[in-house]
């Protein structure tokens, strides 16, 4: 797929059948080691009271938390030892904690992009300057016709054209 990833599907009014509900701040599960637990106590609360994480997020929170865990425990093996070792038949390969770690970055990175970790993932996760629970409904759409500004209807959930009087049949 091209271009940038689709914005995740908001709620757009109180009365909406699939609006997320605020839950109650996700546990932390009990199987985290505990930087991965350090982890889960620096962003649960931040990414909750933004709307963020909820309960049906929980999983994918936990997977990201043991992710960075295993990453920190990687690159400390790597500060302890070399990036390059000598096989005993003398063939020089890249250190297993090398791998590791750059797996590890790479699974921390998908599941930054869908938790909003990232700056550009925030935006597409959180329009700035919109509140967390506050529904994304009106917004308005400027469109230039012949050098003069034609706004989309302000009250509409949706931005409509309208085209200046006798453009229609041109």
């Amino acid at each position: 797929m091209r271009g940038p990833k689709p914005r995740p599907a908001r709620p757009a009014g109180k009365d909406d059948t699939h609006a997320v509900t605020p839950d109650a701040l996700p546990r932390c599960p009990a199987h985290l080691g505990p930087v991965a637990r350090k982890e889960w106590r620096r962003l649960a609360a931040p990414l909750h009271k933004l709307g963020i994480l909820t309960v049906a997020d929980r999983a994918a929170f936990a997977a990201y938390c043991q992710a960075w865990e295993r990453w920190v425990e990687a690159e400390e093996q790597l500060q302890k030892t070399p990036m390059l070792l000598k096989t005993p038949s003398g063939y020089v390969q890249q250190s297993p904690w090398l791998s590791i770690a750059n797996k590890q970055m790479e699974l921390m990175a998908r599941y930054m992009a869908e938790l909003g970790l990232t700056p550009s993932a925030r935006r597409r996760v959180m329009p700035e300057g919109i509140e967390a629970n506050e529904p994304l409904i009106i917004f308005k759409t400027v469109y230039e016709w012949e050098g003069k500004e034609i706004d989309a209807a302000p009250d509409s959930r949706r931005p409509m054209i309208r085209l200046p009087p006798g453009a229609e049949n041109a």
